[in-house]
């Protein structure tokens, strides 16, 4: 009877506490809990289905049925007081956010690790016995503390819009999120959390912040505090970083190579280096008034990109598809002499593939080794099927030749295709199909025998009264057979005076220098520099300023020579007082005969660095009018440092002088690049041709050169045809120019011309002349005008 009673008393006791009421006295949280079923979304029972929680249907919530709850949303419903959760002991997940809470006792909650309960008005919250706690979203509210202590499988904190002075998340190694904005933080120490991979502390008082051991890091926000320093350089996963509105001087984000948004704004910023982002999508670096260079060339064509309001912005790099973006906005801006280029860097922006190789000419025909002879300024064509552009070597021998991604035809072009065969005649490659980089020697053999020599004369240091002038006469071998022989000097001794040259003459006459040569190899270049004294105006005969000094080369030998008409070159200069040392000219002179339409004219452009630092890079841009020029034939012919030339967009040559560090002080800052260039053989007599550059020194505003207009003029309209009725030999001619006469045509007079149309020679009774002396004439390219009852008609020739 006493067994009976005992398991009786024992039965009622155990029903008692299932069937034990839980005090609920916030009504509005009771209503709640009783009005969770299946249908909606209150309460997941621990199964994880949605469920009714008053099972027995008696208006109340039993600890019984507390047990069966996992998951509990009792958001906005204007409960004050969470009084009975603390029976709900296998909750895990407790949505109470946007209520009129101002304090949570959670304790005994062990298998909870989600809680949100934004939107309230708790001042303060101790979570840290919650040993399963993972998650916390607790902003909006008037948070003046939380203790996180000791959970050490926390990996989500929302605390933003509280007031919180401080933060302790020491040791919460296994922390993945933290947003503690808009609160009122003055330090935060994430020392050691290496396992953060989203940080926001934004509208904090921070002054200092060391994120630099969160190497799985991938957004980070700190605007609007007041950090002064940002170190980030490590953190390379990082693809969101906003730092806006601080003190930061310095952000090193060149590591930073999955990094697609930056907004840096409102800074101390100096200078900002984008050029390594090739995922970078959005930037905003606007209104850091210090920020005076700005790095954005990196391949990609950003979405967003602003940089508005920064008044000491000098200048930016940026790929060359953006530059014209870029320079509107900068138009519009409050600083709109802020330079625009792409040449902080040679290199394309972005992933970019690399072919090179060497050039070079097997003179004994046996194979290219490294013993023969390397070709510098050699031009490749390069396409994509859609694109097409130049490249013009150095002088090194080698060349390199970036592209981007797909396949490319590359071509070398020598000047004159017929004298050369190149192997291999052209190289496709694809990217990245090939790897990078990829090797190509090209060789180069005669073909046949051709001779062609080539002469220039460059005007170094201006012509000015009582002063030293320099030239320099560039001769090349432009055939493919060794050639050996003389160069010749012609000027008016007159009013020059010969003070030196290098090499030294080997023959001196009046009016005349002579150099000999030997052995002069394909595609061989040589130089000889001169300087010459000037007479001023005190001297007789006087130079004056305008007056125009004549000069002519000559290359021998010209018997045999396949292109005669370029061992000649005829230099007109004009005589000055001051001069701008960043200038162009046209070394034939502003006035052309018709017989050089469809021929080369010559350029020379000179730059000088007048700052007070040696310019590292410098680019000299030249925009050809494609309706003068024909661009497919211009050849650099000379520079005074290494560099490379690119021809882009059609008609854009870039002349690109990488690392040379020229100087600043007077005696060692001048440069020049000189070219070549054909016009159109369907320009007329009459029509002219203009010509100008920019130059770009470094980070500074582009230098604009004079314009350089050149007009082709004839000593008259002829009114026959020249061949038609005389016949004029040899040509070349040494001394006698014998004059024979094809059909009856009464002839009157005869003069010989110079190249700018003055007389130099007269016959006025020329009936029956067949022979004219013109030993004494100096080297150069002259004209012989016939008068006659027909009219008259004129004949171009070379005296040697």
């Amino acid at each position: 009877m006493k067994i009976v009673y005992f398991l009786l008393v024992t039965i009622c006791f155990y029903s008692s506490v299932n069937a034990q009421v839980i005090n609920i006295p916030d009504a509005k949280f009771k209503a709640k809990l009783l009005a969770a079923n299946e249908t909606n979304t209150i309460a997941k029972d621990v199964g994880g289905s949605f469920f009714k929680i008053d099972v027995n249907n008696n208006g109340e919530i039993e600890v019984s049925e507390a047990l069966q709850v996992s998951q509990l949303n009792v958001t906005n419903a204007s409960i004050t007081s969470l009084v009975g959760i603390t029976n709900f002991i296998n909750l895990n997940i407790f949505y109470c956010s946007e209520n009129s809470l101002s304090s949570i006792n959670l304790s005994g909650l062990v298998n909870l690790y989600f809680l949100d309960c934004s939107n309230n008005t708790i001042s303060t919250l101790d979570v840290s016995s919650l040993r399963s706690f993972q998650s916390l979203i607790c902003s909006n509210n008037n948070l003046s503390g939380l203790d996180l202590r000791g959970l050490a499988n926390f990996q989500e904190l929302d605390c933003k819009y509280n007031v919180l002075s401080s933060l302790n998340v020491s040791g919460l190694t296994k922390l993945k999120y933290i947003d503690c904005s808009s609160n009122q933080l003055t330090s935060l120490n994430v020392t050691g959390l290496t396992n953060l991979i989203s940080l926001h502390f934004n509208f904090n008082q921070v002054t200092t912040f060391d994120c630099s051991t969160l190497i799985n890091l991938q957004s980070l926000g700190c605007n609007n505090n007041k950090i002064a320093s940002l170190n980030v350089i490590d953190l390379v996963k990082l693809s969101s970083l906003f730092c806006e509105y601080n003190q930061i001087s310095l952000v090193d984000v060149g590591n930073l190579i999955n990094l697609e948004w930056l907004a840096c704004s409102s800074n101390n910023i100096s200078t900002l280096d984008v050029s390594n982002l090739k995922k970078l999508t959005n930037l905003y670096c606007n209104a850091n008034p210090n920020l005076t260079t700005l790095f954005l060339k990196n391949g990609t064509k950003e979405n967003i990109l602003s940089f508005a309001n920064n008044t000491a912005l000098k200048y930016i790099c940026a790929d060359d598809n953006q530059l014209d973006e870029i320079q509107n906005q900068i138009s519009n801006s409050s600083n709109p002499n802020c330079v625009v280029s792409s040449y902080c860097s040679f290199i394309p922006g972005g992933t970019f593939y690399d072919i090179h190789g060497s050039l070079r000419f097997d003179s004994d025909k046996n194979g290219c080794d490294p013993l023969d002879l390397s070709l510098s300024n050699i031009k490749f064509l390069i396409t994509n099927g859609t694109t097409t552009g130049n490249l013009i070597s150095d002088g090194t021998g080698n060349y390199s030749i970036p592209v981007e991604e797909g396949t490319y035809e590359i071509t070398p072009i020598v000047e004159d295709s017929n004298y050369m065969t190149i192997s291999p005649a052209k190289l496709t490659v694809t990217f990245p199909t090939q790897s990078s980089p990829f090797n190509q020697d090209f060789c180069i053999t005669a073909n046949g025998v051709h001779n062609d020599l080539e002469i220039t004369i460059l005007p170094l240091i201006p012509a000015r009264p009582g002063f030293d002038a320099v030239y320099k006469l560039i001769y090349k071998n432009n055939g493919n057979s060794v050639l050996s022989g003389t160069v010749s000097l012609l000027f008016n001794d007159a009013v020059l005076d010969f003070v030196s040259a290098m090499p030294n003459v080997d023959s001196q006459a009046i009016n005349n220098l002579i150099w000999n040569y030997s052995t002069l190899k394909p595609f061989e270049r040589r130089e000889i520099e001169i300087t010459l004294n000037v007479n001023s105006p005190m001297e007789t005969p006087a130079v004056n300023i305008g007056d125009r000094l004549s000069f002519n080369a000559i290359i021998n030998p010209v018997t045999g020579d396949e292109k005669p008409v370029d061992n000649s070159f005829a230099l007109r200069q004009s005589v000055v007082g001051s001069f701008d040392p960043n200038d162009k000219t046209c070394l034939e002179g502003d006035v052309l005969t018709p017989e050089l339409i469809g021929e080369y004219v010559h350029y020379l452009i000179r730059f000088e660095n007048t700052g007070t630092y040696p310019a590292q890079n410098i680019v000299v841009k030249d925009l050809i009018d494609l309706s003068k020029f024909d661009i497919s034939t211009l050849v650099p012919t000379k520079a005074s440092h290494e560099f490379v030339t690119n021809i882009s967009n059609g008609n854009k040559v870039e002349f690109i002088f990488e690392n040379i560090n020229l100087p600043f002080d007077d005696a060692t800052n001048d440069g020049y690049i000189a070219f070549k260039i054909k016009t159109l053989p369907t320009l007329a007599t009459g029509d002219s041709f203009t010509n100008e550059a920019n130059i770009y020194f470094d980070y500074n505003f582009p230098i604009l050169t004079n314009k350089a207009t050149s007009t082709f003029k004839t000593l008259g309209t002829p009114d026959f045809a020249f061949a038609d009725y005389f016949n004029v030999y040899p040509n070349p001619v040494h001394d006698i120019l014998n004059i024979g006469i094809k059909n009856t045509i009464p002839l009157k007079t005869m003069a010989i011309y110079d190249m700018l149309g003055q007389i130099i020679i007269a016959v006025p009774n020329a009936q029956n002349i067949s022979k004219v002396d013109v030993s004494k004439l100096t080297i150069g390219n002259y004209f012989l005008k016939m008068n006659t009852d027909k009219g008259s008609s004129s004949f171009k020739f070379i005296k040697q």
